[in-house]
C-alpha cells in the first residue's frame, strides 16, 4: 500500500494487485498486529462456513458418488472424493473463474481442467455458481474423470441446490 486517499480509500499499486490476484471490489480484511502493522488479507466467505461445507461436499459425494468440490473466487476450498491431496487448495483454472462469472449453471460434457496447473482433467463437470447478494462468491463443482460417466439432470439440480444453500448460509 503506497498511500491513503482523500477519501480514506487505501490505494494498492496495480502491479500488488496483479501478483497477488486482488481484483476490483474483491474482499479483503484489514487487521492489525500487536505491533501496529497492517495487514491485508483476502477474505473468502465460503471458508467461514468451514465443516458445514466439508459435510456437504461429503454428502453430495455419497450421494451421486462424483468428486465434489467447493471453490471461493479463486482457490478450491474443499474436496469429497477421489484426487482429494491433488486438488484441495488449488487456484482454479481461469476458464472455470470465467464460466462461474456468467452466473448460471453449466455442464462441461469435453475435457476441462478444473485446476490452473492442469492436475485434474476431467471428462464431465458440473459448475454451479454460488450467488450471494448479486455477487458470486464460489462454485459447487461436479466432476467425473470417467468417460462412461454421464452427468445429467439429476447432478444438474443437486449442484444447483447446493450452491443455493451455502449460499442462503453464507447470507444470513
Amino acid at each position: 500500500m503506497r498511500r491513503i486517499d482523500e477519501l480514506g480509500r487505501f490505494l494498492i499499486p496495480k502491479e500488488i494487485r496483479n501478483s497477488l490476484r486482488i481484483k476490483h471490489y474483491s474482499s479483503l480484511e484489514i487487521l492489525t498486529d500487536y505491533e501496529g502493522e497492517v495487514i491485508f488479507k483476502k477474505f473468502s466467505p465460503i471458508k467461514e462456513l468451514g465443516l458445514l461445507v466439508e459435510e456437504y461436499a461429503q454428502s453430495l459425494y455419497n450421494s451421486l458418488g462424483h468428486t465434489v468440490c467447493i471453490a471461493d473466487k479463486e482457490n478450491i476450498i474443499t474436496v469429497a472424493g477421489s484426487n482429494k491431496k491433488r486438488l484441495l487448495n488449488r487456484q482454479l483454472n481461469p476458464e472455470i473463474e470465467r464460466i462461474m462469472e456468467e452466473r448460471r449453471i453449466k455442464l462441461c460434457a469435453t475435457p476441462l481442467s478444473l485446476t490452473a496447473d492442469d492436475v485434474a482433467i476431467s471428462t464431465s463437470i458440473i459448475i454451479a455458481p454460488i450467488i450471494v447478494d448479486c455477487d458470486v462468491i464460489g462454485a459447487v463443482i461436479l466432476m467425473s474423470k470417467n468417460p462412461d460417466a454421464k452427468m445429467g439432470r439429476l447432478e444438474l439440480k443437486m449442484a444447483e441446490t447446493a450452491a443455493g444453500f451455502l449460499g442462503k448460509q453464507i447470507a444470513i
